[in-house]
């Protein structure tokens, strides 16, 4: 009783400190037509978990009762003054003529209050909407989709039966079905019961042969000017026709109808309400898009079971409404509730019994797994070490860290690792212990530790955080990799050394093309030059075959000369990075034929010289790449500095590919690349997809970038 006080008292305190906001909602036609309550359901639906106060304001144009001109104007002015002082944060209209009388008064009366329409019945509308609007303009009913749910139920159907009425949206509804049903007229006959007596109609209905369906459509008046609500209109037709009556509307649904796509009122109504509460919660129109379609497939269980229509026909993600419930469906609660309390008479009779074996031998596994845990942790090949997070002191030690330290137990047990020196950076010792806090977890962490006689061994540290007798205790294992490292280091000195090795290669061949070939050839265009001009008054084709072996000789001196430069920069030596990557895209796309837009922003200066050329190998290859495999004439080429490291991009908008086939491809200018930046530490990726273009980054460490320097 005190928690349920509690909570009436706190939800009517809540109540009290709601906001306050006011949504009208303008309608059409009285709430005698089904479809405005359904609207209305919907939208309330949306609104009711808002976390406002919301005061609802209806009101009804009833423009089928009161179609006069002058009525609606009356109407018009009565809710202009009606509103002038109590203003909305919201109005919805529901139907054509409230939206009107929005668009004619919105800017003048109502100015700044968000709008939402609602077009229900799905007509269109050729009205210019205020661009401050946004709402549901009306779903397409379905008719054609229900037709093929049809035949996917009933497959041996070979006629359809379409019944409506004589009303204007009557009319309007059939001139859709006959629209939508031009696609089955070649394989179906499609027969139209929409100009008959209700008499006359019931009795065709009685009388329609095993291989038909039935659709429904609006059956507002028939030929004899009788009058009906959708209400009437299904039980009606439904209870006379001995063929299954499929319909598009929630309107003609439920009394015994199998369904089909449903145009739903309750649907719309519900996205509207959710548009307004956007718009309450600050939101604006233009950032809500207008929605065509709510259209849903719904069925009706008893009407599929009345017809032998198989459910698991039915097209994917269907509502089934209406489904008789099973015995245990019905009367699960009880059933669970009587076997649990038989279960738990049963558990409780066993339970002192089991429970005093399960505690014995929970004991002696508890002590078998200790003797088993001592052993593996002292007799382990790594280094394990339990340390109280309190103090920080060593509770114990294995043998392999004794071995690998040279300290024994007895002189580290009660002692912490400062005290010995084991820290060899005590920077490092600050975020060990700070990251294990935070995650309760280390794993993989290099650190520098000290042994005994004074050595710096480098240590791979995983860390847990376990609780032992209330206390927080670090069991951490070290992994000497000391070795690991220097054959690494050796590794990557190697490299860099091939890498030099082959850069002075290429700039010694760059040099010999540039000033001896490239020379030669040019003398030797000179030397032509005059023999060209001893022979020209002698022989005039002569001279044309020379002019051609010039032209020939002078592109491979520039063919010689582009090779010497991609083989050695001079401005990447002289000039740095920016400029030499500047200068190569111009060179590329000159001899290409393609764009390049390259941008360079906040680079330091000087870079050092191994990241540099680096950075411009990898441009070097990434642009050929790029031009010769992604079809793409235009690309995008940024430089930049981000934080503490370099950043090199390459963008095009070409074919793309799947990076994952490339790495296992594993082509030598992928490997190149890789190498290359894994000897300045840096990384390489690839973001690419099929159709999207294809980026390629590689970034760069560069500590010493928050250091004063010049900034290109």
């Amino acid at each position: 009783m005190v928690l349920l006080c509690s909570s009436i008292l706190y939800d009517f305190a809540s109540g009290q400190t709601q906001p306050i906001r006011r949504v009208l909602i303008l309608n059409e036609v009285g709430v005698s037509y089904p479809l405005i309550n359904l609207v209305d359901q919907g939208i309330r639906a949306a609104l009711d978990n808002s976390g406002y106060r919301i005061e609802f304001y209806r009101e009804y144009f009833d423009a089928v009762l009161f179609p006069d001109p002058a009525d609606q104007q009356r109407f018009r002015k009565f809710y202009i003054r009606k509103y002038q002082n109590r203003r909305p944060d919201v109005i919805i209209t529901v139907g054509s003529t409230p939206l009107q009388f929005i668009l004619d008064t919105h800017q003048k009366y109502f100015p700044g209050i968000s709008i939402v329409f609602c077009l229900p019945s799905g007509v269109p509308t050729r009205l210019a909407l205020d661009p401050e609007l946004t709402g549901v303009a009306g779903g397409e009913t379905g008719f054609s989709s229900t037709i093929a749910a049809a035949l996917r139920l009933k497959p041996d159907t070979k006629r359809v039966v379409v019944v409506g009425g004589q009303a204007p949206y009557d009319r309007q509804q059939q001139a859709t079905v006959r629209d939508q049903l031009k696609a089955y007229a070649d394989h179906l006959e499609i027969s139209y019961f929409t100009e008959m007596d209700t008499p006359v109609l019931l009795q065709q209905l009685k009388q329609l042969p095993g291989y038909t369906i039935v659709l429904l459509t609006a059956l507002g008046k028939d030929a004899s000017g009788r009058t009906f609500t959708s209400t009437e209109a299904g039980p009606m037709v439904v209870n006379a026709a001995n063929a299954p009556v499929f319909a598009a509307s929630d309107r003609f649904f439920n009394h015994g109808e199998v369904g089909g796509d449903i145009s739903s009122g309750f649907e719309q109504g519900r996205i509207a309400g959710t548009m307004a509460l956007r718009l309450l919660k600050g939101d604006t129109p233009k950032n809500i898009p207008v929605v065509k379609r709510s259209n849903v497939y719904m069925f009706d269980w008893q009407a599929l079971k009345r017809w032998g229509l198989k459910e698991y026909d039915l097209p994917p993600g269907s509502i089934v409404v209406n489904r008789r419930p099973t015995f245990w469906e019905a009367y699960k609660r009880y059933l669970i509730a009587a076997c649990f309390v038989v279960f738990a008479q049963s558990l409780a009779l066993l339970g002192l019994l089991w429970e005093r074996a399960k505690r014995r031998k929970i004991q002696i596994q508890l002590k078998k797994s200790e003797d088993k845990f001592s052993k593996a942790f002292r007799r382990s090949p790594l280094s394990f070490t339990l340390i109280n997070l309190r103090d920080y002191q060593f509770i114990e030690v294995n043998d392999t860290f004794e071995r690998d330290t040279g300290w024994s137990r007895h002189e580290l047990i009660g002692h912490t690792p400062l005290e010995i020196n084991f820290w060899a950076d005590t920077r490092q010792r600050a975020a060990f212990i700070e990251r294990l806090r935070a995650e309760e977890a280390v794993q993989n962490m290099e650190i520098l530790f000290c042994t005994k006689d004074g050595r710096v061994r480098t240590g791979l540290v995983s860390s847990e955080l376990i609780d032992l007798n209330g206390e927080p205790h670090a069991l951490t294992l070290i992994a000497d990799i000391t070795h690991r490292k220097l054959a690494e280091e050796s590794l990557a000195q190697m490299g860099r050394r091939l890498i030099e090795a082959h850069e002075e290669e290429r700039t010694w061949i760059a040099r010999e093309l540039h000033d001896d070939i490239n020379q030669q050839v040019a003398l030797l265009s000179i030397e032509m030059e005059g023999v060209d001009q001893n022979i020209r008054h002698l022989d005039t084709e002569m001279h044309a075959h020379l002019q051609q072996v010039r032209q020939r000789l002078a592109d491979i001196g520039q063919d010689i000369h582009s090779l010497s430069h991609r083989l050695h920069s001079s401005n990447l030596e002289y000039l740095g990075i920016s400029a030499a990557a500047n200068s190569f895209c111009r060179e590329f796309s000159e001899q290409q034929g393609v764009g390049i837009d390259f941008t360079s922003t906040g680079m330091p200066r000087p870079v050092p010289k191994e990241i540099a050329l680096c950075l411009f190998r990898v441009l070097q290859e990434a642009l050929q790449n790029a031009a010769k495999h992604s079809g793409a004439r235009h690309f995008a080429v940024e430089l930049c500095c981000l934080g503490e490291e370099i950043l090199l991009s390459v963008r095009d908008r070409g074919l793309g590919f799947d990076p994952r086939e490339a790495i296992n491809c594993q082509g030598l200018g992928l490997i190149s690349m890789r190498e290359r930046l894994h000897l300045v530490r840096g990384r390489f990726s690839i973001m690419s997809e099929p159709g999207c273009g294809t980026t390629v980054e590689a970034r760069v460490p560069f500590c010493s970038i928050n250091s004063p320097c010049l900034v290109e």
